[in-house]
């Protein structure tokens, strides 16, 4: 072969080859050229001023930050959350919607309502945001001072004593039915459209106790305006280290976490998902987010999205007995 012709071939290859680098950076992954480089929306299945909406306005903002795209919080509220996660399954599955969901929205709410959604199949994990301490707290004129006195109270006075939630299956419910079936207490349940109102109800005495998370009701503690009876986790919290756990107190096999974190539509690309676990771990490496949370009573809980599905999964299963042990119906 001549000099000449060699050197053709060479060059027909050297071509093809920038041709072919050329075509697979056109198809290269969406993550990869600067995902996202749209407004995304992150969904909250409760109204402003709860928890989930609070936990779920920090991470907004501080994604809006890395991302340079607005990052907009959105309240679907109804149903204990069911009205979002059906809403947010039907969602383009391009990544650019998100849910801020809860316990509830994607272990519980299955097992009680006839959803027009599975979360296990129609959405997918991208990784848990927060663990949330739990506190059972109760407004100043109810006459109790501990879970003892509480116990006996409630007993005393049959079907008198109401407990407030954020709607039926919520953490805040099934922490109070449990507590119902490991104490036979008899508290009388009242479903609300979110953890905000159902504050703002307790707070103005029209009932006399909550289940909820630190995030929500420090605040109010702090203000004198309502008193911590126990912390619902396995450990006292930091924030309140006279206040009791249950076991402490007295109430048996009783240990109740909730937590947060960020699922998408099924269908959504892996690499979009990857990119978006990346980037929510990112802003929970951040030491200011990291001390904003846990003085809020919410510690920060990076998964991989394997991670999150597992613990939805295992959830799902836990909380599907206890449903069906203390006979929780949807009303």
């Amino acid at each position: 072969m001549s000099a000449r012709k060699s050197l053709k071939n060479r060059v027909r290859r050297q071509v093809l080859g920038v041709t072919l680098a050329l075509a697979t950076l056109a198809c290269a992954p969406v993550a990869a050229q600067g995902f996202p480089d749209q407004p995304v929306r992150m969904t909250v299945g409760f109204p402003p001023g709860g928890g989930t909406d609070i936990v779920a306005r920090i991470f907004a903002e501080q994604l809006s930050t890395l991302w340079k795209q607005p990052v907009v919080v959105e309240n679907k509220a109804g149903a204990g959350g069911v009205i979002a996660t059906e809403a947010v399954s039907r969602a383009a599955p391009d990544g650019l919607t998100l849910f801020m969901a809860t316990m509830g929205n994607l272990s519980v709410n299955q097992h009680l309502y006839p959803m027009k959604a599975d979360p296990e199949k129609d959405l997918l994990p991208v990784g848990q945001a927060v663990a949330v301490h739990f506190v059972m707290v109760a407004h100043p004129s109810l006459p109790v001072n501990n879970v003892q006195d509480l116990i006996e109270y409630a007993k005393k006075n049959p079907g008198q004593v109401h407990y407030s939630s954020s709607g039926i299956g919520g953490a805040p419910h099934l922490a109070g039915e449990l507590f119902n079936a490991r104490t036979g207490a008899q508290l009388v349940h009242v479903p609300y459209r979110g953890s905000g109102p159902s504050m703002t109800d307790l707070i103005g005495g029209q009932v006399s106790l909550t289940f909820d998370s630190l995030v929500q009701v420090l605040p109010h503690i702090k203000a004198g305006k309502l008193k911590p009876l126990a912390v619902l986790g396995s450990k006292r919290s930091p924030l309140l280290p006279d206040v009791p756990t249950m076991t402490e107190a007295g109430v048996k096999d009783y240990d109740v976490t909730n937590w947060f974190g960020v699922v998408v539509p099924a269908g959504t690309p892996e690499d979009r998902i990857k990119k978006l676990n990346a980037d929510l771990v990112k802003v929970q490496q951040n030491p200011e987010v990291r001390n904003q949370l846990q003085q809020m009573g919410a510690d920060i809980a990076p998964t991989t999205p394997e991670e999150f599905g597992a613990l939805i999964k295992n959830e799902s299963a836990m909380w599907a007995q206890v449903i069906k042990d203390a006979g929780i119906k949807a009303q």
